[in-house]
């Protein structure tokens, strides 16, 4: 299985037939490299969408979409996506699964339609080498803290002044304490940040503002970060455990769509 290295330290092209993909064989090395190097891309694979969901079985469990279906249409086009507008928190770096005690493992994305005019890269960091290049003091002083996590902080970014309606539908999904430090039953160690991280326990909070923000721009170092610049047909894979990610930002009416399909997650936050 041809691979190469995108950058030294998140990113990793892959070159396979796409038969072999959809047979599994190389499914054992595929999550190891996941693993590894946090973000997977098999160039213009050009999967149908009955595809990508027997290539996304052959790694693991399907994670469903909360309708049930199996594929999610990542679009800004409200006649296709309802829900379009939970999507603007997608131009700010998270991860998913913050409001569930056992996040996914990973997503699967392959682009269907790209903007005429450009736009629409997606930004991958490693939170994983983030972590180990800290110093030993930071490492100590962050080991231990906790963050609160919310759906209406990542609100907050995109509409800063919602309708009160607004903003109780968010909170109504609840929020999730969470480790700053995720200690992986591996032994390695990822930061937890993003725009969902609203406030870190026990501290003042201009403390705390600064301190989450400190640690997105240290992980968010052009060193840590891989930028995928689309290509019709292209399918990417990231570690959702270990990476964070963003959209960048393109016209909504260009009709870019993606469709997703997710790993279910193996771990809880510990």
């Amino acid at each position: 299985m041809p691979t190469r290295d995108l950058t030294e330290r998140i990113g990793t092209e892959i070159l396979a037939d796409k038969g072999a993909l959809l047979s599994g064989a190389h499914a054992g090395a595929i999550r190891g490299l996941l693993e590894q190097r946090g973000v997977l891309v098999f160039p213009q694979i050009g999967f149908t969408e009955a595809e990508q969901v027997a290539f996304t079985e052959t790694l693991g469990t399907l994670a469903p979409e909360r309708d049930g279906a199996a594929v999610y249409d990542v679009t800004l086009d409200t006649s296709v996506n309802k829900q379009a507008d939970y999507l603007k928190g997608s131009f700010y770096w998270h991860l998913d699964g913050t409001m569930n005690q056992v996040p996914i493992l990973a997503s699967l994305l392959s682009s269907k339609v790209l903007p005429a005019g450009g736009g629409g890269d997606t930004e991958f960091c490693n939170t994983y080498a983030a972590y180990d290049e800290l110093s030993e003091h930071d490492k100590q002083q962050l080991d231990s803290l906790r963050a609160m996590h919310s759906a209406w902080n990542s609100l907050l970014y995109y509409d800063p002044e919602p309708e009160a309606a607004t903003l109780q539908q968010m909170m109504a999904i609840g929020q999730c304490e969470l480790p700053l430090v995720w200690t992986h039953r591996s032994g390695r160690k990822s930061l937890i940040l993003g725009c969902t991280a609203s406030h870190i326990l026990g501290m003042e909070y201009s403390q705390s503002t600064e301190t989450l923000v400190r640690l997105r721009d240290w992980a968010t170092q052009p060193q840590f970060v891989y930028r995928h610049q689309w290509s019709v047909g292209d399918l990417v894979m990231w570690d959702n455990t270990g990476t964070m990610h963003r959209a960048r930002p393109y016209d909504p009416a260009s009709g870019r769509m993606l469709h997703r399909t997710k790993l279910a997650g193996e771990e809880p936050f510990a």
